[in-house]
Parts: C-alpha cells; structure tokens; sequence
C-alpha cells in the first residue's frame, strides 16, 4: 500500500442478504469486511453463497492499483451490480473468490 492508504479486511460478524426486486441474490454470514482508505466498507461474500445463475457476466473491468483488476455482473436491469478480483494483488488474497454488491442489506 502506498503511504496513506491502506486496506484491511476481516471476518464480517454480520448476515449479509442482497435482494434485487423481489429475487435474493445472495445471503451469507461468512462475508469479510473490506475497509479502504476514502471508500465505504464493502463485503465481500463467498462465491458459493452467491447466486451466479441469476447474474450475467458483464463486459466491464476495472484496475485498482491496490486491488488488481475487477470483474463484473449484471442483473436483470442492474448493470454491473456486482464484481470480483478473480487474481487480486497478494496484500488482499483473501478476497479471491468472493464477490461484493453494491448497498446490500447488513444486519
């Protein structure tokens, strides 16, 4: 990390649920916390908690020169709802394999 900016992530003790109308995308307690330096926290739920079949892959990518380069999905009217870093830098390892959403319902 460069100086100033940092990122950590955790085991969430939080259920996490995303619903997108009335469909339940994902549900988990077993997210991990992602908090960045000038961003909101974000988590990130395992691939298996997720329902991919209910996604399209999207055409868009991202860099992040801390994270590596982020993939995304669509849902049903929701462009690029959600994305993953399917090879992320070695400092976030740990979010290999999961999958975060924008504004899911933490309780």
């Amino acid at each position: 990390m460069t100086q100033g900016h940092t990122i950590t992530i955790e085991q969430g003790d939080r259920h996490v649920r995303v619903v997108h109308g009335e469909q339940v995308l994902a549900e988990s307690d077993r997210a991990l916390v992602l908090r960045e330096t000038g961003c909101p926290p974000r988590y990130y739920l395992p691939a298996e908690d997720v329902r991919l079949d209910l996604l399209t892959p999207s055409d868009t990518h991202t860099y992040c020169p801390f994270k590596g380069t982020a993939s995304y999905w669509s849902a049903p009217g929701a462009p690029d709802l959600v994305w993953s870093y399917p090879d992320p830098k070695p400092d976030v390892a740990a979010i290999k394999d999961h999958l975060c959403f924008y504004e899911p319902d933490v309780s």
